[in-house]
């Protein structure tokens, strides 16, 4: 029986057809590096699972025929990989009547233990190119119930003040983001790579997740006016609201300003120039 909540899990909704280039980068599962195997797509649909609270560590998952149904693969490989998770440490596997396959409740102390700085660092950068490009694609094409349902997304991210909420809020909003600029297909693509991310790179503090929620309002402000480079930009900065560099906003917002200090001088001038031509 195939997952009421989308062939991925609960975060993966049906969203409107996308056509073009953007769109077919889904059908050859273009990443970074080797690639992902059937084994790896398990390991990382389960760890965006972990952060989207969908499972949480010490919770069963569900058997290997839903997750192969699931994941659109076979049921041996999913056995696989499970069995290589429960080696790693990742989960634990119970006999018995209340057995099966279990979260390990030592999961984040086991997942720290596998991060790779260089190559997150490497889907990092293409997780921004993915999203630059569908930016660039679809400014003049944004649904405004898919904007709004992000900017509650922003607000509610505004208001949490538990880092795993934070965590939670930020993976949903990215994953909603692709799926509003690119459709389904590109929000399964975009889960591939927020899945990897969560096995090797550490969650990133609170702090740093407030100061990418802003890079976040910017971002749908500027597709809400159809901004196309400043949108670009809001997504650039999104990756350096934490790295200490100056303050992307004060950027932002100075750009308005100029633009609209621009435009200032420039009907000035115009209705100048009117004015003298009626003289």
């Amino acid at each position: 029986m195939v997952n009421p909540g989308g062939k991925f899990g609960p975060y993966s909704q049906p969203g409107p057809t996308r056509t073009g280039p953007v769109a077919a980068v889904r059908d050859v599962r273009v990443l970074p590096g080797s690639g992902q195997t059937g084994a790896e797509l398990v390991r990382s649909r389960i760890a965006l699972r972990v952060r989207l609270t969908s499972v949480s560590p010490g919770d069963r998952l569900p058997d290997a025929g839903v997750l192969a149904e699931e994941l659109g693969i076979s049921e041996i490989t999913v056995r696989r990989a499970l069995e290589a998770m429960c080696q790693d440490g990742l989960l634990d596997r119970r006999r018995g009547r209340a057995g099966g396959t279990f979260v390990a409740s030592e999961w984040h102390t086991v997942v720290a233990l596998m991060h790779d700085a260089e190559e997150a660092a490497s889907l990092e950068a293409f997780h921004q190119l993915l999203e630059c490009g569908l930016v660039a694609r679809g400014v003049d094409e944004v649904p405004a119930d898919g904007l709004e349902q992000l900017r509650a997304l922003v607000d509610e991210m505004d208001l949490a003040d538990d880092q795993e909420r934070l965590l939670e809020l930020e993976a949903r909003f990215h994953l909603g983001l692709a799926e509003v600029l690119g459709g389904a297909g590109i929000r399964e693509f975009a889960a591939d790579l927020l899945g990897r991310l969560c096995l090797l790179m550490p969650a990133p503090a609170a702090e740093a997740v407030r100061a990418r929620n802003r890079c976040h309002a910017d971002l749908l402000a500027e597709l809400g006016r159809g901004a196309m480079d400043p949108a670009v930009r809001a997504v650039k900065a999104h990756r350096l609201a934490h790295t200490g560099r100056p303050d992307h906003t004060d950027h932002t917002h100075s750009d308005r300003s100029d633009r609209s200090d621009r435009s200032d001088r420039k009907g000035h001038s115009e209705r100048t120039d009117h004015a003298d031509r009626a003289l």
